[in-house]
């Protein structure tokens, strides 16, 4: 008998998990391929097949998947399995990976608000990404929570969330920095109502360390950072944190300088910035003081700026910049800003 099929039931599963669970290193019999897996394992293979079914088969009614999670909640099983997850054997770590995440994206059993209520559970996930052994598979946890406002609301309001800015996007492992950056996406990304109020109640806090990913060393890391500010700033949800943004000179520098870079990608992502500080019809004089010391470099840049490019939305923006730029003169009501007389230096294309 393939003890793998889903012939057992849920209160079978889940009553086998709980006794591997406290007894792990109980003998195990080899399957008929004579391979041999730890019970715990096996037991979460068992939970995993009546979940997602076997290969070529559907999977369990819902009536059983919501009795199974029903059960495991009742025992506290995948928080325990989660906050122990580097102690599992690899295969075990996917399969709870793929039982927390069909538990989550389905709320069986009311599964999201029970994680809610237990606010390490993301800390945990969100943290593993300091251990490359189980960064991808927090990784999707993470991801699949943070679809849900409640639990994206946890980290965004937690000292968790900083750790992206400062360490886990910045990895050298590139699997697990690329992992971390596109939790570090969603989260900024997905929940437009609760990122509107949170950009503009922590707007300070988040741009300053987010020009701080602009000045990385890591090209991957200034290219995608760079790529995502457009994002949020082009975001109709978010049009009065883009009016904060482009008020500020220093943001304008920031763009001007990576319109710098050796890197054709990443001078492409800066324009895309950039262009929003130019077209603003309500700048403040000490960004149009900056515009206006560059002008002449500005245009002849922009008039060699990626004329290979066969983009005709991108040719017409650049035209649109460059009549902008040659047009360009201080507000009235205000004097000259005399700390924004300082020049940047524009390259020439």
């Amino acid at each position: 008998m393939d003890l793998f099929k889903p012939k057992k039931n849920p209160e079978k599963l889940a009553k086998h998990l709980r006794e591997a669970m406290e007894n792990p290193s109980a003998p195990v019999k080899p399957d008929k391929s004579g391979k041999v897996v730890d019970i715990v394992t096996k037991r979460l293979q068992q939970i995993k097949v009546m979940l997602y079914g076997e290969v070529g088969q559907d999977e369990s009614s819902p009536q059983k998947c919501s009795q199974l999670a029903a059960l495991l909640i009742a025992d506290n099983a995948l928080p325990r399995l989660v906050l122990n997850l580097a102690g599992l054997p690899f295969e075990a770590r996917k399969h709870v990976a793929q039982i927390y995440n069909n538990f989550i994206r389905r709320d069986l059993s009311g599964f999201v608000t029970y994680i809610e209520r237990q606010p390490q559970i993301m800390s945990t996930l969100v943290r593993g990404y300091e251990n490359a052994d189980i960064a991808l598979n927090c990784g999707t946890m993470l991801r699949e929570s943070i679809r849900h406002e409640a639990l994206a609301r946890q980290v965004l309001y937690s000292d968790d969330l900083w750790k992206f800015f400062d360490t886990y996007v910045h990895l050298p492992n590139f699997d697990v920095g690329s992992d971390a950056f596109a939790s570090f996406k969603d989260l900024l990304t997905r929940h437009k109502g609760l990122l509107s109020v949170f950009f503009d109640t922590h707007f300070d806090q988040v741009f300053e360390q987010y020009n701080r990913l602009l000045s990385s060393e890591n090209y991957v890391t200034r290219r995608q950072s760079l790529k995502l500010l457009g994002e949020i700033l082009l975001d109709r949800s978010n049009f009065d944190i883009m009016m904060r943004y482009i008020c500020k000179r220093d943001n304008l520098k920031m763009m001007m300088n990576l319109l710098r870079d050796t890197s054709a990608n990443i001078q492409f992502e800066a324009f895309h910035v950039f262009k929003v500080f130019v077209a603003n019809p309500k700048k403040p004089n000490e960004v149009t003081q900056i515009l206006l010391n560059n002008k002449d470099k500005l245009i002849a840049y922009l008039e060699k700026f990626q004329n290979d490019k066969d983009d005709s939305q991108f040719v017409e923006e650049k035209a649109l910049l460059i009549r902008t730029l040659g047009t360009l003169e201080l507000a009235a009501e205000d004097p000259p800003n005399e700390a924004a007389t300082t020049k940047d230096q524009v390259p020439t294309a």
